[in-house]
């Protein structure tokens, strides 16, 4: 029973329902648009006469979307959560993964956990936000391509931003069975590109080998992997270290031809103390000084290309920090700081300044699987974490 004798609430709103319902109808997977959703969004923000701003990516196909509840002054608080989600190709779901289903005290879909049930619940208290006498304002930020790196966070932080006053703290809505996430580690992600001379294999100083150049490259990262996971330790982490993951590699046309061409792929994983940064120039230094000269010393040819697949910032804890207080406030959670494996777009919003914690409802082991589910008091505890929310900011 609740203090005032009445039974605990067990189910959302129809509201939140019957929004949940309409995104996981919307199929958002990354390698297609995430355009029907944002337009969803954006008839709710005008019908309640609510500002926004959508961002394009650079050919239209996506968007991420800003948008902000109350008086236009600083110090407010952000909803941040991504729009996509991903494949259910080859998994064996057993229902219509696109059609929301309740069964028993779950409910069954693509993106229930991962993460439209954040988005159906804040969507669904817009009336009551819109009600309330707020003296600092409730932000919204809908992303893009989270799920392949946090490719649009960079883009809808700067949107952010550059449409409305700087807010106080960003609440970041990943699945975190409602308990206060302070830090995760990053993502780097890249493509080698190694282009050299090919020729015969009798006479490879007529050549440039690029495999070869490609070979020395992974030894490289390798060795980094080695050192991080020698010298680095943040033991809130499992592993406890900067991890590199040396992931594809293709090259080579015959056995009796010098490879003009290779590509590889790879990755590090950091924990938030390590330099992203100083990572990458190493590798950028060891190309320039190392590998170009060997790949060019007999012939002058050769170029190393590296393209970026995904950045994803690792969140750091902020001790004292104004977000992780408030969380805690708001949700009740009590208990140690916790960190999570999973990227998300909230190191990005903490690099620009603005204090970051991640807390949201379900768990990260529903998210991605076939019949994915969220427990339906999930989505109740994040109502009432929401309403406690609009309650704060109106003074």
């Amino acid at each position: 029973m609740t203090a005032d004798g009445a039974a605990p609430q067990t189910r959302p709103s129809s509201a939140t329902h019957d929004l949940l319902a309409k995104l996981v109808a919307m199929d958002t997977t990354s390698r297609g648009s995430n355009l029907e959703l944002i337009a969803f969004a954006e008839e709710l923000f005008d019908a309640h006469g609510i500002p926004h701003a959508r961002i394009p990516n650079e050919d239209g196909t996506k968007a991420n979307l800003v948008a902000q509840v109350g008086p236009n002054v600083p110090d407010g608080v952000v909803l941040s959560a991504h729009t996509d989600c991903v494949p259910v190709d080859g998994q064996p779901w057993t229902r219509d993964p696109f059609t929301l289903a309740e069964v028993g005290d779950r409910y069954y879909g693509r993106g229930v956990t991962d993460m439209k049930s954040f988005i159906a619940v804040a969507l669904a208290m817009l009336p009551t936000m819109v009600a309330a006498p707020l003296t600092r304002p409730i932000q919204f930020a809908l992303s893009y391509d989270e799920e392949l790196g946090t490719l649009g966070a960079p883009s809808a932080v700067a949107g952010l931003l550059a449409n409305f006053p700087r807010p106080a703290a960003t609440l970041v809505g990943e699945p975190t069975a409602m308990e206060v996430v302070t830090a995760h580690k990053g993502v780097r992600a890249f493509r080698v590109t190694v282009d050299g001379l090919d020729g015969h294999s009798s006479q490879p100083q007529n050549a440039s080998n690029a495999i070869a150049a490609l070979a020395r490259l992974a030894t490289h990262i390798d060795d980094l992997a080695r050192k991080h996971r020698d010298q680095s330790a943040d033991r809130r982490f499992d592993p406890p270290f900067t991890t590199f993951n040396l992931a594809t590699i293709d090259g080579g046309q015959a056995l009796n031809i010098i490879p003009r061409h290779a590509e590889m792929t790879f990755e590090f994983r950091p924990v938030p103390a390590d330099d992203t940064t100083a990572i990458a120039d190493d590798l950028a230094a060891y190309v320039e000084a190392e590998l170009l000269p060997s790949l060019r010393r007999d012939t002058d040819v050769g170029e190393i290309r590296f393209e970026v697949l995904a950045t994803a910032r690792a969140l750091g804890s902020e001790p004292g920090g104004f977000a992780e207080a408030l969380a805690r406030e708001l949700s009740g959670y009590d208990g140690p700081d916790r960190t999570v494996p999973f990227g998300t777009d909230g190191g990005h919003f903490q690099a620009a300044g603005i204090s970051t914690v991640v807390i949201g409802p379900g768990r990260i082991d529903q998210a991605h699987q076939p019949d994915e589910w969220i427990e339906i008091a999930e989505l109740v505890r994040c109502e009432r974490f929401l309403e406690r929310l609009i309650g704060h900011l109106s003074g």
